[in-house]
């Protein structure tokens, strides 16, 4: 059976509740992710970030009041973070994560080990996978030119 520590995302990139909207926003884009888990000093996850979190808030009117600059610096991440989080074990499986992600309408499960953050797992991951298994499909069919009947001498 293969788990979610197969295909985690090690080790992500991660903030703390402290650090601000404009900072999720650089680490977002320098990182090209969408998800960012909050964590505390010893690495408890305590909320997550995600990119729609992050583009709401930045068009939040009572953030950005028309005609004044942008207040991203100055707004915590625990004021915006989903908490609690949905999460999975390291030795979950796959395809249960996957109908798991599926059923809740999801882009992200955070992965725990001991109560703390070892890894995430994405719907891109996900995706990644159908890709291949369709590859591998593909390339396992069988080729419709061997089975034309002018390849074969008959007589």
């Amino acid at each position: 059976m293969l788990t979610v520590a197969d295909i985690m995302t090690r080790e992500p990139y991660t903030l703390s509740p402290n650090d601000s909207l404009a900072s999720a926003r650089e680490l977002m884009a320098a990182h090209h992710i969408r998800h960012i888990p909050i964590v505390s000093p010893q690495h408890t996850l305590l909320g997550l970030v995600s990119q729609r979190d992050v583009l709401a808030a930045a068009d939040s009117c009572v953030l950005n009041p028309p005609g004044e600059p942008s207040h991203e610096s100055y707004v915590a991440l625990s004021a915006i973070m989903t908490s609690p989080v949905q999460t999975a074990d390291e030795g979950a499986s796959l395809r249960g994560a996957a109908l798991h992600l599926h059923k809740n309408k999801l882009g992200c499960l955070p992965i725990i080990k001991g109560g703390k953050l070892t890894g995430i797992i994405t719907d891109a991951d996900f995706v990644a996978i159908a890709i291949n298994l369709m590859e591998q499909l593909e390339a396992a069919e069988p080729d419709e030119d061997d089975f034309a009947p002018e390849a074969y001498d008959l007589d």
